[in-house]
């Protein structure tokens, strides 16, 4: 029978922070994976003859079939077998998927390869959280997963930055066997290669010592961590649930910020990949890693559910900035609120990932990661695209009005994420009393 256990001490964290730095690497190599199509949605669709709803199935769907039904089996493998030898053999699925989006000739062939860089990217996350979370102690925790989840937004801006660049730069070109390959075709092939050398490179870290592991039962089954989680529902369908509300609002209005500036601006990729990827590099580094200092702050100060109220703040913030920004008339005020937007919206999720590992045994963090996970991508990059490109398809009729569907999504999104989170703050606090005390 598995019961609450206090969590020893973890070993020093000096080493702790060169894993946190290569897992930033590979976390910051699979977003830009992830986000590189968000900046070719115009030639692939031109290329391909898609609709917008085709390119958010491409963005959402593809990607988190497996992405996010992989990643409770693969997390139950994180809780019991070595951890870097299962992310470095999805570095490699991932990235020989990526390139592998370059040969896609239809639509069913660059929907097939997206599935594939969700299959190898699901691995990643799970055992990167329990891992981080063995090397740090939990007044450090938020820092460390802030550092972490802060790699969504360096890959996110490279993605553009170096996309913007790479799709200018490079002509068509043809290729013995494989015959002629557009510009976007050879982009994501340029992105995907590097991932072999990332593959390798973490494939060498030390396993850390399991900390907090429960005497007599290393290894809990499925059953036991339904109980666990059961027991606790309040607390963790509420948080998962409000989180994956943001989720939904956040991954929809990104995935289609640049198509945005496109069309209503005119604006080239290559424009929106400077100037939104510099948005995205600092604007989103600097949210991520300020909402760990400031959680950290509201703990010092006894908000044991600073975490949650992390979510808030950036929820309510996100609701002005995300609603105005696509209607501002001019391109220049449209991305300084998108940058405000960025900011807040990239706020609260290192906190979310430590809220978790602050209520859940060692053996149980990986597998009730992937639960959150679960939530958070398949309402994020699942369907979070999907809305924003029905609203423009089937409501709205006109590709032009991307930015009012943008709007509405923030307006859906950010006040449930309000709600949910606001539900899951008093079982959060008698979770963590629980297991802490």
């Amino acid at each position: 029978m598995l019961t609450d256990v206090k969590t020893e001490t973890p070993p020093s964290t000096r080493y702790g922070w060169y894993v946190v730095f290569i897992l930033v690497v590979a976390y910051t190599l699979s977003y830009i994976d992830r986000q590189i199509l968000t900046l070719l949605v115009q030639p692939i669709k031109a290329s391909l003859k898609i609709s917008d709803v085709q390119v958010s199935l491409l963005q959402g769907l593809a990607f988190a079939i497996f992405y996010t039904f992989l990643g409770i089996p693969i997390a139950r493998l994180a809780d019991r077998h070595k951890r870097t030898a299962i992310i470095s053999v999805g570095i490699l699925v991932w990235s020989v998927m990526t390139a592998a989006c370059g040969l896609a000739r239809n639509f069913g062939q660059l929907f097939t390869a997206r599935v594939g860089v969700g299959v190898g990217e699901a691995a990643l996350g799970p055992a990167a959280y329990s891992m981080i979370a063995d090397y740090f102690p939990a007044r450090k925790l938020a820092k460390a997963l802030s550092v972490y989840t802060g790699a969504i937004y360096f890959g996110a801006g490279i993605a553009m930055l170096a996309g913007g660049a790479l799709i200018g730069m490079v002509p068509a070109t043809t290729l013995p066997g494989i015959g002629t390959m557009e510009p976007w075709q050879l982009v994501f092939v340029a992105v995907g290669v590097p991932g072999v050398l990332v593959a390798l490179l973490t494939a060498s870290l030390r396993e850390p010592r399991r900390t907090g592991v429960i005497a007599g039962d290393a290894f809990p089954s499925i059953s036991e961590v339904a109980r666990y989680v059961g027991e606790r529902r309040g607390c963790y369908a509420f948080l998962i649930l409000g989180f994956s509300a943001s989720s939904l609002m956040w991954n929809g209005v990104t995935g289609w910020i640049p198509t945005h500036f496109i069309r209503t601006f005119g604006w080239t990729p290559a424009q929106v990949g400077l100037r939104y990827g510099m948005v995205l590099f600092f604007c989103g580094s600097a949210g991520i890693y300020g909402g760990g200092v400031l959680s950290g702050w509201l703990r010092e100060r006894g908000r044991i559910d600073s975490n949650l109220q992390l979510g808030m703040i950036s929820a309510a913030l996100a609701i002005p900035t995300g609603v105005l920004a696509p209607l501002m008339p001019t391109a220049g005020l449209s991305l300084f609120v998108y940058a405000l937007f960025v900011l807040a919206g990239s706020m609260p999720y290192g906190g979310a990932a430590a809220a978790l590992q602050e209520i859940t045994p060692n053996r149980m963090r990986a597998q009730v990661t992937a639960i959150y996970f679960f939530g958070l991508n398949l309402a994020g990059i699942g369907i979070g695209p999907t809305v924003v490109a029905l609203f423009t398809d089937k409501v709205f009729h006109d590709e032009l009005m991307l930015r009012y569907s943008l709007a509405v999504t923030v307006m859906i999104g950010a006040p449930l994420c309000l709600l949910l989170l606001g539900l899951a703050r008093k079982p959060y606090r008698k979770a963590f009393a629980r297991f802490n005390g």
